[in-house]
C-alpha cells in the first residue's frame, strides 16, 4: 500500500466533514455567495447596467436581472471575446469553454481565475467523498482514465479556448500525473476511432482502477477491449471497481455495462458543466448529488411547468420543494447572470440539498400537448429493460405528426444490444409506463388522438454512424434522448435495420 493511499483516507474524511459543515447551513451559505457575487461585479459593465450598487436583497436582484440564455448575454460575451475587460466579471476570463449551440452557433462560456478552481476542487472532492465512505483509497495506486476531448487549446484575443474537458486536463494534480491515462499525445488525437484504438493500446497492459467518461463512449471503449481480448472487463482490469460519469441518466446503460464488465461495481455521478461544477454524488447509499452551494454559484429555480409563462415563479434554494421539476438558473463568479443552462433538476433531499438531473427544458415532446420530459422516457425505457432483460445501447424519441397512415404517434429509435425476442411486448411495456407517468399522454392515447408508440430498430453502431455524419463523434458529445421535432429522427431513418 502506497503512502499516498494511506494518507488519502484521513484527508478525505477531513474534507467531507468541512463540506458537510456548510451543507448543513445552506441558506446562510447561499446568502454569503450572493452578497459576494454582487459586490465583486458591481463595477463591471453588466453590474452598472443593472444597478448592482443598489441591490441589497434577492428580491432587488430579480427586479433588475432577467433570466437569460446565451443569446441574452451574447452582446456582453461578444465584447469579452473581442478582448474588453470588466464586462460580465472583473478583469478578463482566463479561458473560454467553447461549446456548440443549436441556435447560437459556437458558444464561448467564460471561465475566470475565481471559477476555474471550483471545477478542479469539485471533481477532487467527489473522489474524496467516495474514499471517506468506503474507508479505502487503494484505487489511487492504479491507473485512472477519463475519456475526454483534446487538451489542445486555441487562442482568441489573448484568451485560450477549448472544450471544458480539454481545459481541465491542464489542471490534473501532480500527485495523479503518474496514474493518469491516456498519454498527453493520445489525448490530443482528434479522430475518435483512432484515439480509442490508441487508448486501448496504452491501457490494456495497465492496472486500471478508475474509468470515467460519457457512458456511450466508454461503452464503445469496453466493446473494443472485449473484441480484442475475448475477455470481460473484470478479467482485463480485475481492480476496476468504480465508474465515474456525468451528463446523462445512467440507468438505461447500467444493465449493458454490467454485462460488459462482468461484475457489480460502484458508480459515481458528477454534474459538471462549462458554466460551473454544479453537483456530485456524495454517497453510495443516498440518491441524488450534493448541490455545490459554496462554489461561487448562486442558484435560482423556476418550476418547469411555468418556465414559458409570462411571469414564472423564480425562487432561491430557500423555497424549493421535493419532487418538483425545476429549471436551474445560475449566477456565477465567471459572470453568468440569471443564466439558464437548459437543464431541469429535481431535489431528492433538502437536508442536505441533493438533486438529480431530469432532462433538458428544450428537450421535450409536446407536439400534441403531452409535455413529455426526459425523466419520463428514461424511466419508461428502464422499466421495459428491467421487465424483459433486454439491453439497449442508445435511444432517442421524436413525434411522428404526419404518418402515411393511421393516427400520429411517438417514434422511438432504439439500438438494441441483441435483437429482442418480442419487440411488441417491449414497446407495450414502455407505453404503459409512459401512460402511468404522464396523464396528458394517457389522455391522448385514451382519446384516440395518438396511437401507442412505435419502435424503430437502429442497426448496430447506427448511433455512432449518425454522430459521425453530423460531425459530433466522440468526446463529450451526446445525443438528445428526446426532441420536439424530426431533425434527428429523419436522419436516423438511414441507420435502421431493414
Amino acid at each position: 500500500m502506497s503512502v499516498k493511499s494511506v494518507f488519502a483516507v484521513p484527508f478525505a474524511k477531513q474534507v467531507r466533514k468541512r463540506i458537510y459543515k456548510w451543507a448543513k447551513n445552506p441558506i446562510k451559505t447561499q446568502e454569503k455567495t450572493f452578497s459576494k457575487l454582487i459586490s465583486q461585479a458591481k463595477n463591471t459593465a453588466f453590474g452598472r447596467d443593472h444597478d448592482f450598487s443598489s441591490i441589497t436583497s434577492y428580491e432587488d436582484f430579480k427586479k433588475r436581472v432577467p433570466v437569460n440564455d446565451y443569446e441574452g448575454l451574447r452582446p456582453y460575451i461578444d465584447r469579452m471575446v473581442a478582448g474588453e475587460e470588466n464586462v460580465l466579471w472583473r478583469g478578463k476570463p482566463i479561458y473560454f469553454a467553447k461549446t456548440s449551440g443549436t441556435t447560437s452557433g459556437a458558444k464561448y462560456i467564460p471561465i475566470t481565475k475565481e471559477s476555474m478552481p471550483t471545477h478542479i476542487k469539485a471533481a477532487r472532492n467527489a473522489l474524496l467523498f467516495y474514499i471517506a465512505e468506503k474507508n479505502d483509497a487503494s484505487f489511487v495506486n492504479g491507473k485512472m482514465i477519463f475519456l475526454q476531448g483534446s487538451p489542445v487549446l486555441d487562442e482568441k484575443n489573448g484568451i485560450k479556448l477549448g472544450r471544458l474537458s480539454g481545459i481541465v486536463a491542464h489542471y490534473v494534480p501532480k500527485y495523479l500525473q503518474k496514474n493518469r491515462l491516456p498519454s498527453w499525445e493520445t489525448n490530443c488525437i482528434e479522430d475518435w476511432d483512432t484515439k480509442v484504438d490508441k487508448i486501448i493500446e496504452e491501457t490494456l497492459p495497465e492496472d486500471m482502477t478508475v474509468i470515467s467518461g460519457i457512458p456511450s463512449w466508454v461503452q464503445m471503449y469496453f466493446e473494443k477491449l472485449i473484441a480484442k481480448t475475448g475477455k470481460p472487463i473484470a478479467e482485463i482490469f480485475p481492480n476496476f471497481n468504480f465508474f465515474v460519469y456525468g451528463g446523462v441518466n445512467f440507468e438505461p446503460y447500467k444493465a449493458k455495462f454490467e454485462s460488459l464488465i462482468g461484475k457489480k461495481i460502484d458508480y459515481l455521478e458528477l454534474y459538471p458543466a462549462s458554466e460551473g461544477f454544479i453537483a456530485y454524488q456524495d454517497s453510495q447509499q443516498e440518491p441524488g448529488m450534493l448541490l455545490q452551494l459554496k462554489s461561487g454559484i448562486f442558484y435560482e429555480f423556476i418550476p418547469a411547468n411555468e418556465f414559458f409563462d409570462e411571469s414564472p415563479t423564480r425562487i432561491s434554494v430557500k423555497d424549493v420543494q421535493l419532487g418538483v421539476n425545476y429549471v436551474i438558473i445560475l449566477n456565477t463568479n465567471a459572470g453568468l447572470w440569471g443564466y439558464n443552462i437548459g437543464d431541469t433538476v429535481e431535489f431528492t433531499c433538502l437536508k442536505p440539498y441533493r438533486i438529480k438531473v431530469t432532462g433538458r427544458i428544450k428537450h421535450y415532446i409536446s407536439a400534441f400537448g403531452e409535455h413529455v420530459i426526459g425523466k419520463e422516457v428514461e424511466k419508461a425505457l428502464n422499466d421495459a429493460i428491467l421487465a424483459t432483460n433486454e439491453q439497449v445501447s442508445e435511444f432517442t424519441v421524436a413525434p411522428q405528426v404526419n404518418p402515411e397512415e393511421g393516427l400520429p404517434y411517438h417514434e422511438w429509435f432504439i439500438e438494441f444490444e441483441t435483437e429482442p425476442e418480442d419487440l411488441e411486448n417491449f414497446a407495450q411495456t414502455i407505453d404503459a409506463s409512459m401512460q402511468e407517468q404522464n396523464i396528458y399522454y394517457y389522455d391522448l392515447i385514451d382519446g384516440k388522438i395518438l396511437r401507442p408508440l412505435i419502435i424503430r430498430k437502429v442497426k448496430k453502431g447506427g448511433f455512432h454512424e449518425y454522430m459521425k455524419s453530423i460531425g459530433k463523434f466522440g468526446g463529450q458529445n451526446k445525443i438528445p434522448q428526446l426532441s420536439d421535432n424530426r431533425k434527428i429522427a429523419d436522419v436516423l431513418q438511414n441507420f435502421l435495420i431493414e
